[in-house]
């Protein structure tokens, strides 16, 4: 492997935002780390990539286990030498439930993803990119829209993502004696799997049930390739891309 070769991680890299940063990743010349907790989704996302030339590893994880994160990041360390971008992007979506029927269960399950799993991986690679030489990388965390704006009945899932934001702004600021940049894209209706039921109706802030327009998932994983594109002196710190016409602006 060349010195040169920039090496990133993705987390949930076996579907939807993850695969598709996933590739163009590695279409901008990137190796890339696959990692998610289910092998045969890594392993498309992996022959996707050699297909078109790439380099990627698929590592299963559970990233909201904190040996499962420290292992794979030691094998990243192990097969790559090093680790210059972290997508930090595996979450879960949690539905719209009223407070008064969520149990500690639920609550615990969507925090253990979207928040603590975060922790875990920028964790991780934090503490490769300041041993390696040279020193640095860059942590790039997937916040969403609802880590501004909520929607009906989905406090578990808007108070992570809220939680991710000051994540993000921790990073930032005690990244920069070791080179290290933290920035986050806030995603809105990107065209996946899990937005799929968009497009028949979600409930609105008025008590409605209407369609939402979504935006090819293509936008977004160039946009992240921005983001990770970048020399470490320059930072995007927060980034919000979204379907042009969904209610976001003016929500509520």
């Amino acid at each position: 492997m060349q010195a040169e070769k920039r090496i990133a991680a993705v987390t949930g890299a076996g579907t939807g935002i993850g695969q598709a940063a996933a590739v163009a990743l590695a279409r901008a010349g990137f190796s890339v780390a696959l990692l998610g907790r289910r092998i045969d989704p890594l392993l498309e996302t992996k022959e996707i990539i050699e297909r078109a030339g790439g380099a990627a590893a698929a590592i299963p994880t559970d990233v909201s286990d904190e040996a499962s994160v420290d292992a794979s990041f030691a094998q990243i360390a192990h097969e790559f030498g090093r680790l210059d971008v972290l997508f930090n992007n595996a979450g879960r979506n949690a539905g719209a439930v009223p407070l008064d029927d969520y149990s500690l269960q639920f609550w615990n399950d969507v925090v253990a993803t979207n928040l603590t799993g975060v922790f875990l991986c920028a964790r991780a690679a934090w503490r490769q990119m300041k041993r390696q030489t040279p020193q640095g990388g860059r942590i790039i965390n997937n916040g969403s829209i609802s880590a501004h704006t909520p929607r009906p009945n989905t406090i578990a899932y808007t108070a992570t993502k809220h939680a991710v934001l000051g994540i993000t702004r921790s990073l930032a600021l005690d990244g920069r004696p070791f080179n290290i940049a933290c920035g986050q894209i806030d995603i809105g209706n990107a065209a996946t799997s899990l937005t799929e039921r968009m497009t028949s109706g979600v409930a609105q802030a008025d008590g409605r049930i209407a369609p939402e327009p979504r935006v090819d998932v293509a936008h977004v994983a160039n946009a992240i390739v921005q983001m990770a594109s970048l020399p470490l002196e320059a930072n995007i710190l927060n980034m919000t891309i979204m379907a042009s016409a969904m209610p976001f602006v003016g929500r509520g």
